[in-house]
């Protein structure tokens, strides 16, 4: 038998001190594959943003609004080939009034050609079209709230008082993971009007932001910068973006919040590794006797050392294991189809990635080996004399 294998064997001489090492390993693995899920699921939106999109706003804050006739404008931007624009609405169900989900007033004849990731059935869509209290809502939404083609509701908003009714015309889905399947769109003449008529201003026509499809991704980063220049010299100005840096600009807003998951993420290793060194250190006093036994017999002292080193991995990867066997379940499973229901405007893809759980298990393996560098000093450096005395 190698002294691997017999490091190995070596882990059941003391099952339950090696049990409740092994369980604190994989809860410090669970959390630390969590909050990594959280980061590249918080990430993701910008991550895989498409290349070709531009998203202008409000110079000073994604909150002002831009007036309507900057659309046509951009539309005659150069390398612009389509543009559409949105407005924030802030809605929910006063039937689900514990139920947020994100509700935007959209451009209806151009938003689903910029955002061709949006998938709806075209039947859906021209009926949508044409009906100027129509909505389109997520299948996410549609099934948390049990929404169907037909139904009618009553919005509220936060921001536009009153009731606004709309009818369910169809339901999207979505072929990549940046799109938030828990969304509701309607048409912006329906808001435009509707305000018009709350505030007695027959001239508001404002939008919230306005998103342009360049001809080459190469132009994006020109085509804002060109964008900007026409609205220099006018009361209200513009900051133009691809969307990649439209989201990142967002998540800046965050970012405290991603350095702290950062370190509490690097605080969780440093502990479990903590827990490794212990339960090896009290291992290796208990068995000093052996060790010179092990060096009498003619080991050499890094042999004795290796034998420390390869149980203390064995551990670690043990609880690396059976940490990964509880995080992928429970993520994607439980906690991910959770919060893209109800959360889906900050996560709308929320899974446990292959690369994080292998990350995980390796991270777990190799900080147990760290954590016997040591104790595995200090056995092989025993005296063979003083360390046989502990057997006789």
């Amino acid at each position: 038998m190698t002294l691997t294998g017999l490091a190995f064997r070596n882990l059941a001489r003391n099952r339950f001190r090696v049990a409740l090492t092994a369980v604190g390993v994989a809860v410090a693995i669970v959390a630390f594959m969590l909050l990594r899920t959280v980061l590249n699921a918080w990430g993701s939106a910008s991550e895989y943003a498409a290349k070709d999109r531009v998203v202008s706003r409000h110079k000073v804050t994604f909150v002002m609004s831009l007036p309507r006739r900057y659309y046509t404008d951009i539309l005659a931007a150069p390398h612009v080939k389509e543009a559409t624009f949105a407005n924030w609405f802030g809605g929910k169900d006063p039937k689900h009034e514990h139920d947020f989900f994100a509700t935007l007033a959209v451009e209806p004849n151009t938003y689903f050609h910029v955002y061709n990731e949006i998938q709806i059935p075209p039947d859906q869509l021209d009926t949508w079209k044409h009906d100027r209290q129509g909505a389109i809502v997520g299948s996410m939404l549609a099934k948390k709230l049990g929404y169907k083609v037909g139904d009618r509701i009553t919005m509220q908003s936060g921001i536009f008082p009153g009731d606004w009714p709309v009818t369910v015309d169809g339901i999207y889905t979505s072929t990549t993971r940046t799109i938030d399947q828990s969304t509701l769109f309607f048409h912006w003449d329906y808001l435009n009007d509707g305000v018009k008529a709350l505030r007695h201003e027959p001239t508001w026509d404002q939008v919230g932001w306005i998103v342009s499809r360049v001809d080459e991704p190469g132009h994006a980063a020109d085509t804002g910068i060109a964008i900007d220049k026409l609205f220099d010299d006018r009361d209200t100005q513009t900051l133009s973006m691809d969307e990649h840096a439209f989201g990142a600009s967002f998540l800046g807003m965050f970012s405290a919040i991603f350095t702290a998951i950062d370190i509490v993420s690097a605080v969780i290793l440093v502990i479990m590794t903590l827990i490794l060194g212990n339960t090896i250190a009290m291992g290796a006093r208990e068995r000093g006797g052996e060790y010179g036994v092990l060096r009498a017999i003619g080991f050499m002292p890094g042999h004795v050392a290796l034998w420390v080193v390869a149980e203390s991995l064995f551990m670690g990867l043990l609880g690396g294991l059976i940490g990964a066997a509880i995080a992928w379940p429970m993520v994607n499973q439980g906690i991910g189809p959770f919060l893209e229901a109800n959360m889906g405007q900050f996560f709308p893809y929320f899974r446990l990635e292959t690369s994080v759980l292998l990350t995980g298990i390796l991270a777990a393996a190799l900080l147990g080996a760290a954590a016997a560098v040591i104790p595995a000093w200090q056995a092989s450096q025993l005296r063979v004399v003083d360390a046989v005395r502990r057997v006789a």
